[in-house]
């Protein structure tokens, strides 16, 4: 009897939904003269890039679809070098996600994934830079609303629709996401 209880036991733990999991990790750029240099008068607090929108591109994601692999698949198709993440609504069935986590250099990041946490997409912004995506992304459930980076294994869920405002590929973006341009 002893054995059939604990093997019921463990079937039932088996069928359990998987738990938001959370990591840490110090960004570091492996030199600590970079990591802790203190901002130079050199670099403006603000600077600005001015360009005009090529065109808008509209993408839609389907049930299962990995929403960051996506984006990068199309952002290659429609050969984008520079954009900006304009919007993003829709739905995922699990997400994956990090953010900052303390306030000094180097950064740390959190990492928080949750396979089986479903969410609606409430908004995406970030920027294509040379053809590489920074994408942020807000999600809400029952209890809140939350977001940071997104990362793989974020799958769609109803569906999910991102646009992005193409702009020319002669802007130079390449500092605008460096942390040691400061």
């Amino acid at each position: 009897m002893k054995k059939l209880f604990f093997v019921a036991l463990l079937a039932s733990c088996m069928m359990l939904p998987a738990q938001e999991t959370r990591r840490e990790v110090t960004n570091s750029s492996g030199n600590p003269a970079v990591d802790s240099k203190p901002n130079s008068t050199d670099v403006p607090d603000v600077f600005a890039v001015s360009g005009h929108l090529e065109r808008i591109v509209v993408l839609r994601f389907k049930f299962g679809a990995d929403l960051l692999a996506g984006l990068e698949k199309m952002i290659a198709q429609e050969k984008i070098k520079n954009a900006v993440i304009l919007s993003g609504f829709g739905s995922v069935r699990g997400y994956q996600l990090h953010m900052v986590s303390n306030r000094d250099m180097p950064a740390k990041i959190l990492f928080v994934k949750n396979p089986t946490a479903p969410a609606d997409i409430i908004g995406m912004s970030g920027m294509v830079m040379n053809g590489r995506i920074h994408p942020h992304i807000t999600l809400a459930n029952g209890d809140k609303a939350f977001g940071g980076h997104l990362e793989p294994e974020t799958t769609v869920f109803t569906f999910a629709v991102v646009t992005l405002g193409v702009l020319d590929d002669s802007i130079d973006m390449s500092r605008f996401d460096d942390s040691s341009y400061r």
